[in-house]
């Protein structure tokens, strides 16, 4: 039987609004199961071979067997839970989600690594007494872009830093990241994590490298000290993981919180139009350049070059701008290779089993 959500049930604190009602009608009509006992559910943490799931009766944990399900469930997905099945509760199916947040696998494989689905906002935490951000924020803006999410950047630890020295990363940050707010968080001041939230909607999914001050941002955004908060090494300021899985909560006040782990690499998968939002600056001088297929290396007319020798651009930006570019495209052709050598062995079973009945 199909059963209706009530707005008071557990599902309205974690994201469900009229559009996923709209969906789960939808992929209920579409269920072989229809007619049966099926929930609608959301992943709020992912195991091997279980998930965690919060349904309208309450939390369960069900098995997710490997190959199972395509896609895989991962957190912030909204689920089918089939109830009276004889083995017990289990998900058939994963709702058309509206975003999916992945990066490159860590492997160098052509493949991604899903971090979280159905994300609104990415809150991208930078630690402001970092020795460098360069190239970091871009990494990330690009990846959140990507998603169909949008961006924000947290500048935590800025209590920290004196006024001076603060002002100073704030320019430098948003001038990397264009088009995309830039809010500096102190710990000690409420009131700064009030303008943060003020940005933020939705499910909202953290995301930085290991003692950028997630963990902290994450309790600060809760009001309570529900993660724990590591130290950070003094000798290069990097951090240990004190988050080790991907966990959703829900906020106070409206919004659903997804914590990641620290991402010490963040490989680039294919970013599509990503990447140009991410270099605005770049693309919007590139329009002028004599070659349409410029590579703004030594071509004559080329307008890049002439930006970054007027001091309009910064040589950096165009450095990182050309790194994300050779990674992007080294993905797509991974994926073309993958995608063909697939082919060929699916073409040899043909094959092989046509001979098999000559």
């Amino acid at each position: 039987m199909l059963t209706d959500v009530n707005p008071a049930d557990p599902l309205a604190r974690l994201g469900w609004d009229d559009d996923w009602a709209s969906r789960w009608r939808a992929f209920h009509e579409a269920s072989p199961h229809a007619g049966r006992h099926l929930l609608p559910a959301r992943v709020v943490r992912v195991h091997r071979g279980a998930c965690d799931v919060e349904t309208p009766l309450g939390p369960q944990r069900v098995e997710t067997p490997a190959g199972h399900l395509v896609p895989a469930p991962t957190t912030g997905d909204w689920v089918g839970l089939l109830l009276d099945d004889p083995h017990g509760a289990r998900v058939v199916g994963v709702l058309p989600r509206r975003t999916v947040l992945a990066r490159a696998s860590v492997t160098g494989r052509s493949a991604e690594h899903q971090l979280a689905a159905n994300v609104d906002t990415v809150v991208i935490a930078l630690g402001a007494d970092a020795r460098t951000t360069n190239g970091k924020v871009e990494r990330f803006l690009a990846l959140a872009w990507n998603s169909g999410a949008q961006p924000v950047v947290a500048l935590t630890k800025s209590d920290l830093l004196d006024d001076a020295e603060l002002a100073e990363v704030l320019d430098r940050v948003r001038g990397d990241a264009l088009g995309v707010e830039v809010v500096a968080v102190r710990h000690d001041d409420p009131a700064s994590v009030g303008e943060l939230r003020n940005h933020l909607r939705g499910t909202v999914v953290l995301l930085g490298v290991s003692g950028a001050g997630k963990s902290t941002l994450a309790n600060l955004l809760l009001g309570e000290d529900r993660f724990e908060v590591g130290a950070v090494r003094s000798v290069d300021g990097k951090g240990r993981h004190t988050t080790v899985t991907r966990e959703l909560v829900p906020v106070p006040g409206g919004l659903v919180l997804v914590d990641t782990p620290g991402l010490r690499t963040l490989g680039v998968t294919e970013l599509g139009d990503a990447l140009d939002r991410t270099f605005a600056d770049v693309e919007d001088v590139a329009v002028d350049c004599r070659f349409s297929d410029c590579s703004h290396v030594s071509e004559p007319g080329c307008a890049v070059l002439a930006a970054i020798g007027a001091g309009v651009l910064d040589q950096r930006r165009l450095d990182n701008y050309r790194r994300l570019g050779r990674e992007q495209a080294w993905f797509a052709s991974r994926s073309d290779a993958r995608l063909a050598a697939d082919r060929r062995r699916e073409w040899k079973k043909i094959a092989k089993a046509h001979r098999a009945r000559s």
